[in-house]
């Protein structure tokens, strides 16, 4: 296999790994699963990571990699501050709505799975939202916002609120109300 076609492979076994995270969980997430769902065997995508702690490891990271690229990404072209944290919200909200995912946003169902199970995948989780809640509390001081780290907290609890309502409930206006909630948060631009 060629250096191009392997990493072909290894996106395409991520791709489908973040998506069945999203509904059924990273412990779910097995070799065995993942190789008759593509089509490869196990020893073929076994290769690929090595063991289950070395696959659910790479998902995180690549949904990381995916949310930064959608949310983040195109929010750093605006101005530190107000202006970014309005476009970081915007995209948060766009991103979750979007269904990037079959089950929602990755990092919520990750964040429930894993928060009492100590362990890399537990830690690689937890560094994937603390860089997000940084990033909010980074750009709410920069806008002067009184107390950074509460308007990241409550911005980052309106995004899993929306995502829980439309995914449990199946409320669509759930975006709506989160945007909102946010713009009444947010300082006046």
């Amino acid at each position: 296999m060629t250096p191009a076609t392997a990493a072909r492979t290894r996106e395409a076994i991520l791709a489908r790994a973040m998506d069945l995270a999203s509904v059924e969980g990273l412990q779910g997430l097995t070799i065995g699963r993942l190789a008759t769902e593509l089509g490869m065997s196990k020893s073929g995508l076994f290769g690929h990571f090595g063991s289950k702690e070395e696959l659910q490891l790479a998902t995180v990271r690549e949904a990381a990699d995916r949310f930064a690229a959608d949310v983040v990404q195109p929010a750093l072209a605006e101005e530190e501050g107000e202006a970014r944290l309005r476009a970081l919200c915007e995209r948060y909200i766009g991103y979750l709505e979007r269904r990037v995912f079959s089950g929602g946003c990755f990092f919520a169902a990750a964040a429930v799975e894993f928060d009492d199970r100590p362990g890399p995948v537990r830690d690689a989780v937890r560094t994937g939202v603390g860089a997000w809640l940084s990033l909010l509390e980074r750009n709410a001081a920069a806008a002067g916002v009184d107390d950074p780290k509460q308007l990241a907290f409550e911005l980052h609890a309106l995004g899993m609120a929306a995502n829980s309502g439309a995914r449990l409930f199946g409320e669509r206006r759930s975006f709506a109300r989160a945007r909102a909630a946010i713009a009444r948060l947010l300082p006046p631009g």
